[in-house]
């Protein structure tokens, strides 16, 4: 197939760009003619983004002479704020390309993406009613977050009328879109891969020598709750990343086994990785299929994951602790680090899960079948207009 690959990149490099640069290679060792186009959040400066982000993307020429030039079947679109907007998709669907949108997140609705304040798991923005983020100033600055609340209320008409089909990660997080409003006859639900590089050919998980968390040192990644579990039990604890919560995180480590190993990227965290008994997921927002997980199962970790989100689905109900209950955190990795052939036992049975269910072949015909599926729908339908939806936002 020929496929063009849209993404507006983050100011700091995620889970999200590692999708969009994996799928590209898939598609290019099945022999699809792939082209990746990409913005950057981090060279638009704010002011650029804040416009682009009100009028629904910018250039959308580029991304129709992209479709033209490439005949692409599919333009198959990642994050699509602020720099592509509904614009991006309209251009292409008017040149003759199906549209797919891959959600990785809740951004849609939420201004923060992650949908998750104040400790909690947070949805009170759902469908067009945005004006909860800018009441709580979830973007910090006032101006900022009306920018947002108004774009993406502003926006989401014209998003949903050119999309073909969407793209989610896992079953929970379909769900709640659903919930926030994504219309769930559109949504498919396609969690990320693992390529074949990526698998161990058996578990080393019973000679582990610590356990691991890694990551963006954020409050809503728990990784509180791993240090805390983690000296209680006794357990040496590896942190890879780095983030604005790491000073808070420090000082809650001091005197304990933790060691801080700061951002690696993907060949260093690997290597990190073949050394861990057990790899810890405490997530308290509903993180939808994060990439430290499916590693972790890759290679024949086992993993204890917050029953948030989608983990539960990647790890299994055995292996899935509430998110708040420390008690239950500090006895399960207690247990499992003090009896080494049960660990090596289930990071067997975690490699088998994974080969299962996180392969690039599985993926790929997955991937395919969403392409052909998506039915093209007649370019500007309803009442979006070529200077915007004309349904009016809060």
């Amino acid at each position: 197939m020929r496929v063009l690959l849209l993404h507006n990149r983050y100011r700091a490099r995620g889970g999200e760009e590692r999708a969009v640069a994996d799928i590209a290679g898939l598609l290019q060792r099945h022999g699809d003619d792939v082209h990746v186009l990409e913005r950057s959040s981090a060279e638009a400066g704010r002011g650029h983004a804040a416009r682009a982000l009100l009028s629904g993307g910018v250039d959308p020429d580029e991304v129709a002479d992209a479709t033209h030039d490439l005949g692409a079947e599919v333009v198959h679109v990642h994050n699509i704020h602020p720099l592509f907007g509904w614009r991006a998709l309209a251009a292409a669907r008017a040149a003759g390309a199906r549209t797919v949108l891959h959600l990785h997140n809740f951004r849609l609705f939420c201004a923060i993406a992650i949908a998750y304040r104040d400790g909690a798991p947070c949805f009170r923005c759902r469908g067009r009613k945005t004006l909860p983020g800018l009441r709580l100033r979830c973007r910090g600055s006032v101006s900022e977050a009306a920018v947002y609340a108004v774009a993406l209320s502003r926006q989401q008409p014209a998003l949903f009328e050119h999309t073909d089909q969407f793209v989610v990660v896992s079953e929970a997080q379909g769900v709640r879109l659903g919930e926030l409003g994504l219309p769930p006859d559109r949504a498919t639900t396609l969690p990320n891969f693992v390529p074949a590089s990526g698998f161990a050919e058996g578990s080393r998980a019973g000679n582990g020598r610590f356990a691991l968390v890694s990551g963006r040192l954020v409050e809503e990644k728990g990784f509180d709750t791993a240090i805390l579990a983690a000296q209680a039990a006794g357990v040496p604890l590896v942190i890879a990343g780095t983030g604005p919560d790491e000073r808070r995180l420090r000082m809650l480590a001091a005197g304990g086994d933790i060691d801080f190993r700061g951002l690696l990227d993907r060949d260093e965290l690997a290597r990190v990785r073949q050394g861990a008994a057990v790899v810890l997921a405490p997530s308290r927002w509903e993180e939808p299929c994060p990439y430290a997980v499916l590693d972790a199962l890759a290679v024949g970790v086992p993993v204890l994951a917050s029953d948030r989100g989608g983990l539960p689905e990647l790890v299994g109900g055995d292996a899935t602790l509430p998110a708040e209950d420390l008690e239950t955190w500090t006895a399960t990795l207690g247990d499992l680090w003090s009896d080494r052939n049960a660990r090596q036992e289930l990071g067997e049975r975690c490699l088998e899960r994974a080969r299962e269910r996180l392969g690039e072949e599985t993926y790929y015909e997955r991937l395919i079948a969403v392409y052909r599926g998506a039915s093209t729908g007649a370019p500007n339908r309803a009442q979006t207009t070529a200077s915007g939806p004309s349904n009016r936002g809060p």
